[in-house]
């Protein structure tokens, strides 16, 4: 599976369930266990790698603005669901966090930012496929930080200047 392949499944899975981040995770599934194992890695592979990319201070601190606060583990899931949203807004908003304000049509805070089950869906999917635990995916790991330079997160003076667009349209 390529990049292209990659994202054309994540957006078509995210569209047939209109955005849902549970139901996305279980079509995710259903999709990925009518492939091969190896191609079900490949997906893990690029999950991961853009899971470990976006671990960033800058991209910690949008979600910060969004969901009004993000702890480690909300902060893991704000980054799966941000993958499940597809290649445009993904990279739009590694490019520049603060365009999540343009990128996202519609946000509920309730049920939008949490994408926990999506991280899952490559490993579920292979052990249906083989019975076992997926192995090691062989790429490097995340780093123990955030890249980039930290930012005062409950300083709101900081947040609603570094996220202009977000911060008038979610917090305004």
């Amino acid at each position: 599976m390529d990049e292209t392949e990659f994202w054309e499944l994540v957006d078509t899975t995210r569209e047939a369930v209109e955005g849902d981040p549970e139901d996305h995770a279980d079509l995710l599934v259903e999709r990925l266990v009518q492939r091969d194992p190896e191609v079900v890695l490949d997906f893990a592979r690029h999950f991961e790698a853009r899971y470990n990319r976006a671990y960033r201070w800058d991209l910690w601190g949008a979600a910060w603005v969004l969901l009004d606060g993000v702890s480690d583990d909300a902060f893991d899931f704000f980054r799966c669901w941000l993958i499940g949203q597809g290649r445009e807004v993904f990279e739009g908003a590694m490019h520049d966090p603060d365009a999540l304000a343009e990128l996202l049509d519609d946000f509920d805070e309730d049920l939008d930012g949490d994408g926990e089950e999506l991280g899952y869906a490559a490993d579920e999917a292979y052990e249906q496929l083989t019975g076992v635990v997926a192995p090691d995916l062989g790429i490097p790991p995340a780093s123990s930080e955030p890249e980039g330079t930290p930012l005062d997160f409950e300083n709101e003076g900081v947040l609603a200047e570094r996220y202009p667009k977000l911060w008038e349209r979610f917090r305004g």
